[in-house]
Order: structure tokens, then sequence, then C-alpha cells
């Protein structure tokens, strides 16, 4: 057999090819490894860009959802407006028609005033026209009515004389007399003419009495009097009198006696004087003197 290289024999693996197999095997596991996770990465990426794009399609849709509902509010928004436009429109066209008409009126009612002044001044200077002329006329009756009034002064002055001459005449009548005391009394009236000059006279206080015949004493002035009997044929009477808390009697007097009693706070005496007895009654008036004091003891 000869030794030549291309003989039947297997020739032997050259020298280093052990190491390459092991190699080469890594290598393929690690490209399928590599190829695996990309796989996986890839189906991740697919998988988040299929959920992101749910995502965007939902917002799309909201967004259009929303803005859908803005542009139907904003739609009514401006069909609002334009209604609220045309009803201005149209309040501010009646508005300005009822202004021109309430203007009209107001120049009417001024109008109307102004008229109404003017015939009032028209009326006033009518009325003050023919006041001046009343004026006049009273002015005219006044100078006649002085005269007349000069004329009763004088008479009056003439009546006042007359009735002072009268007075003096009636006072210069009058009597004087001692009372049932022993003193000195005023002026006597006996009637009511009389009684009256006293009064004007001034020099005491007179109280008129009617006094019947009761059982109970009659306030008269500052004092109480009960009439006990009354003889209108004999003009005379019986009466108790009570002053300051005391009880006189007075017995059988007759018209025209001052009956004299003093009360504690008067240094005159006071006078009772009856003019008239009638069955069951007398007439006539209490005289007090002005000046009331206490009387020294």
């Amino acid at each position: 057999m000869s030794d030549t290289p291309f003989s039947g024999a297997p020739m032997p693996p050259p020298e280093g090819s052990g190491m390459k197999i092991p190699i080469l095997f890594g290598a393929v596991l690690a490209l399928i490894g590599a190829s695996v996770y990309f796989y996986y990465q890839l189906n991740q990426v697919r998988t988040e860009m299929a959920e992101t794009r749910d995502q965007i399609l939902a917002e799309i849709a909201k967004v259009h959802e929303t803005s859908s509902v803005s542009m139907s509010t904003a739609k009514r928004s401006v069909d609002t407006l334009r209604t609220d436009l045309a009803t201005a429109r149209n309040q501010a066209s009646r508005l300005a028609g009822e202004a021109k008409v309430e203007a009209e009126k107001h120049a009417d009612e001024i109008a109307a005033k102004l008229s109404q002044v003017q015939e009032e001044q028209a009326k006033k200077v009518t009325e003050v026209t023919a006041a001046v002329g009343q004026v006049k006329e009273d002015a005219n009756q006044t100078k006649s009515q002085v005269g007349q009034v000069t004329t009763e002064v004088s008479t009056l002055k003439t009546d006042q004389a007359s009735t002072r001459s009268e007075l003096e005449k009636t006072i210069s009548d009058l009597k004087s007399t001692r009372g049932d005391l022993g003193v000195q009394s005023g002026l006597i009236a006996t009637n009511s003419k009389e009684l009256g000059a006293l009064r004007a006279l001034g020099e005491r206080n007179y109280v008129e009495f009617k006094l019947a015949k009761e059982k109970t004493a009659q306030k008269v002035g500052d004092i109480q009097i009960r009439l006990k009997s009354a003889d209108p044929k004999k003009n005379r009477y019986t009466i108790e009198l009570i002053a300051d808390d005391k009880l006189v009697e007075k017995k059988d007097k007759t018209i025209n006696e001052p009956v004299q009693f003093l009360l504690s706070r008067a240094v005159q005496p006071y006078e009772l004087v009856v003019n008239e007895v009638k069955k069951d009654m007398i007439v006539g008036y209490v005289a007090a003197p002005k000046v009331q004091q206490s009387r020294k003891l």
C-alpha cells in the first residue's frame, strides 16, 4: 500500500476543528435566545402599543364627546343670546315708544298746569283788583264809622257819667246802722239795685242767698245757715248760724237788720241781711270783709 495522501483511508481531522463546533453551537443557542428575547420584547411592545392605542382612541372619543357637548352648549348659548338680543331689541323699541308717549303726556301735563297757573294768576289779579276797590270802600266806611264811634264814645262817656252819678246817689241813699252785736254796720242794701251799688263800691264781698226752711243747714259763703222759722206778716225770722264749728241762734230778727257774727280769721264782723221774708223762706245776702286775718285776743 502506497502512502499517498489520496488513499481511501480517512484523513485525520485537521488540527483545531474540535473547538469550532462548541463555539458554533453556543452561537446558535445565543442567536435562538436573542430571537426569543426579541420576540418577547416585540410582543410586549405590540401589547403596550395596543393598550396605548386604546387609551388614545378613548381619549379621542372623550375629547370628541366633550367637543360635541361644548359645541352644543355653545350653540345653545348662541341661540339664547340671539333670542335675548331680539327680546332686548323689542323691549328697547317698546320702551322707546313708551318713553315718547310718556314724554308727550308729561308735556301735555306741563302745558295744562301752565294754563291753570295763568288762569289762577289772572283770577288773583282780578281778586286783588276787587280787594283794592273794597279796601278803598272800607276805608271810606271806616272814616264814617270812626266818626260814629267817636259819637258813641262821647255818648258812652255821658252814660258812664250818668251811671256814676246814679251809683253815687244810690250809695248816698244807703244807710248804716248798728248791728245786733253793737258794732256800727256797713252800708245796708235793701234790694238788688242797691246791692249792685255796694258791689261796685268794692269794700266787701257779697254772697246772695235764697234760703228755704230745711232740717239741715245750707252753706252760704264761709258759713252755714238753717232757717228755723219765718213770719212774712211780721217780716221776722229765726236762724241758726254755724261758723268756726260753733252754732249760734239769731232769734226773731227783722228785714234789713244787719245780723252780725265774728269769724276767727276776720277783724271786722260778717253781716247777714235779709231783704225779704216769705213763707218758710228768706232772701238776702251775706257781706264778708275783704281783709281776712287772725283776730288778736
